[in-house]
């Protein structure tokens, strides 16, 4: 399976899923004009790519500054997915990167780990300097 790699624009977040590897990256700020349409080809592939593993631990680091509310849509796709694959004997190991004084993206990744209990969570603070 092919590793997929999205170039970050100015309304939309860096994809570079290395699937050789198991791991999962989702970098930048995400508004994008049609959040359904950007990211419906990505969680097809990460169906296609979690629909091959067993007993893998899979990597995911997820550093998004802003996302809007239909981008958060997207995103749980994504985690439920993940939480699934968890489910169904995987590890799935999630770095919450954070800006150490946004609260608000801090509380969607403790939220997250409400929701998505197979999940393994680690928040990870950035300090913006």
């Amino acid at each position: 399976m092919e590793n997929l790699y999205i170039a970050a624009t100015a309304t939309s977040p860096e994809i570079d899923f290395r699937f050789d590897q198991n791991q999962l990256s989702i970098t930048g700020e995400s508004y994008p004009e049609n959040s359904a349409a950007f990211y419906a080809p990505i969680i097809q592939s990460l169906n296609a790519y979690l629909a091959l593993r067993e007993n893998a631990e899979i990597v995911v680091n997820v550093a998004l500054s802003y996302f809007n509310s239909s981008s958060t849509k997207m995103l749980f796709s994504i985690f439920e997915a993940l939480d699934l694959a968890a489910q169904a004997g995987n590890t799935v190991l999630l770095n919450w990167y954070h800006d150490d004084e946004d609260e608000t993206i801090l509380e969607f990744g403790q939220e997250l780990q409400a929701d998505f209990t197979a999940i393994e969570i680690s928040y990870c603070p950035v300090s913006a300097q």
